[in-house]
């Protein structure tokens, strides 16, 4: 190779690592902006999921992290982001799902049955839990280990996303 190809070729790589790392820190600025502000009591709520089973965010969150995806039927990148958290519930992955805003518990149950989601559906129809937690952006994903929250991220992610920061938790 001559000089002026391993230059231009050097040039691009440090441009392209400079293009990744702001990104990365626009991203991470994004969500600590939008990361919920989430009560001292929060892991300590018992929430009933649609199939009438109670979940407590604390105990769940004990032997190994935990995933709190808050979503809504009506968001449009949950349709994307929804399908890779029940794939990780689906291989025995520790998800509790919260559904914001997404109408009552039989409606809700019908259009989970409809998407054949295998992850726990807690049903906040009117907000309250979602306003609590100060929850403004669907899709939001919190990880939670021991009853405290470690991650938190908002909008899309990626399959592979979601299990390298549940194993990075767990670690």
């Amino acid at each position: 190779m001559d000089n002026r190809k391993l230059s231009r070729l050097r040039r691009w790589a440090r441009e392209g690592i400079i293009l990744i790392l702001l990104t990365l820190a626009v991203m991470w600025g994004v969500d600590q902006y939008r990361k919920p502000s989430l009560p001292a009591s929060f892991s300590a709520t018992p929430m009933q999921s649609i199939d009438g089973n109670i979940h407590y965010i604390a105990a769940l969150s004990q032997q190994r992290p935990l995933l709190i995806y808050v979503w809504a039927t009506w968001c449009s990148i949950c349709r994307y982001t929804t399908p890779a958290v029940d794939k990780l519930a689906k291989e025995g992955g520790n998800v509790v799902s919260i559904a914001m805003r997404s109408g009552d518990d039989a409606k809700l149950a019908r259009w989970a049955e409809k998407k054949n989601l295998s992850m726990p559906v807690i049903n906040d129809a009117n907000g309250a839990l979602s306003q609590q937690w100060q929850v403004s952006v669907t899709p939001t994903l919190v990880i939670v280990s021991k009853g405290e929250v470690v991650s938190t991220t908002t909008g899309w992610t990626s399959y592979w996303g979601l299990k390298i920061r549940m194993w990075w938790a767990g670690v």
